[in-house]
């Protein structure tokens, strides 16, 4: 069973996931989004980084929580560039130093709930740094409004080198994959929406159905009706 609400993380999200819930191909799986979450797993904390495809965690993992932060926000949070993680899960305590982790963990296992305790986490670790980059958010609205990348970095005033460059420390990877799985996530919410998959294809910039179908699938590794049968 998941369920996720709004932290009082700017622009995060705060989830927990126990044993349960549906069954159908595609129900557990963790798509790519453009996010990277701070995790908790049976008294260990975790960070998943950037996703390129999708991830089956599986349902013997028993119970998890996580705060996901906003594309971006997460490496200055966490002190290590996204591509570093990138299609990674990895013990926060091969990122930062042991001791403090053992002191954070077990801050976080004495919170009324995990999920709590990684939220107040991240926000003492938000308020002893800067506020993160503007110039961020600004790539991430013009590639989830269909800009292309040429004209996202002219419009930004940052050039296409400094764009790849500045998105693989914040994003993970390159501004191409960012806009294909931004639209990947865009046409995925219209289609769960009920919009039929022909207009889904046509709103979100896809050449035709089929191409739709193809960047779904390779992304999600499931045919679109699978992934919204889950």
């Amino acid at each position: 069973m998941y369920e996720e609400w709004a932290s009082r993380q700017a622009g995060a999200v705060v989830w927990t996931k126990t044993p349960g819930g549906p069954s159908a191909p595609g129900a557990h799986l963790v798509l790519p989004d453009g996010c990277m979450d701070l995790l908790w797993h049976e008294g260990r904390l975790f960070v998943a980084g950037p996703d390129t495809r999708a991830h089956a965690p599986g349902e013997a993992s028993g119970s998890w929580a996580g705060i996901r932060f906003f594309p971006g926000t997460a490496p200055a949070l966490l002190g290590v560039p996204a591509h570093v993680l990138r299609d990674q899960r990895v013990g926060l305590a091969d990122l930062w130093p042991a001791a403090e982790v053992r002191r954070l963990t077990a801050r976080v296992n004495a919170a009324a709930t995990p999920a709590l305790g990684l939220e107040e986490l991240a926000l003492r670790r938000a308020a002893a740094r800067d506020a993160p980059d503007p110039l961020l958010r600004g790539i991430v609205a013009a590639l989830d409004a269909g800009r292309p990348v040429a004209a996202t970095a002219d419009e930004l005033g940052i050039g296409a080198r400094r764009l790849h460059r500045r998105s693989l420390v914040a994003f993970g990877y390159g501004p191409k994959t960012l806009a294909r799985i931004l639209r990947f996530r865009r046409a995925l919410a219209l289609a769960r929406a009920g919009v039929p998959l022909a207009e889904t294809a046509h709103r979100t910039g896809f050449a035709d159905q089929a191409h739709l179908a193809r960047d779904v699938r390779a992304l999600a590794g499931l045919p679109l009706r699978d992934l919204l049968a889950g």
